[in-house]
């Protein structure tokens, strides 16, 4: 079974959120997404400045299996990407919760309330199964 931890948020997409004090949000995929994938070979993270429309593709993680579009969560500017995964992406095989993508800053903090807690993520992983 794979990891959901209780303090983040996740999309039925299996992007995880984590909100910090500074009002930004850390994202990157679940230990689920990053079990369905596979061996992840190659990751293309978002320049930083880049501006955000909720539910837009703003990465592509490559595994030997496939390729998959990482959507954002929510709106909003990129302030930072995790570029040691461009170097090293196997990071998020690894550690899923531990190898962000990218630092958000929301442009509306409110669609945070959108996101589903551990208990409803942990029902959508059943659902599919």
């Amino acid at each position: 079974m794979s990891k959901v931890l209780p303090d983040l948020s996740y999309t039925k997409t299996h992007e995880w959120v984590k909100s910090a004090t500074d009002g930004s949000v850390t994202i990157g995929i679940t230990d689920h997404a990053q079990e369905a994938l596979g061996d992840i070979v190659f990751v293309e993270v978002p320049q930083q400045g880049r501006k955000l429309a909720a539910g837009e593709a703003f990465a592509v993680v490559e595994s030997v299996k496939a390729a998959s579009d990482i959507y954002s969560p929510v709106a909003g500017e990129v302030m930072e990407s995790n570029s040691q995964l461009t170097d090293s992406p196997e990071k998020i095989n690894a550690d899923a919760y531990g190898s962000w993508i990218v630092r958000l800053k929301p442009a509306n903090p409110a669609e945070l309330k959108a996101l589903l807690d551990a208990k409803a993520y942990e029902q959508v992983l059943k659902d599919e199964k």
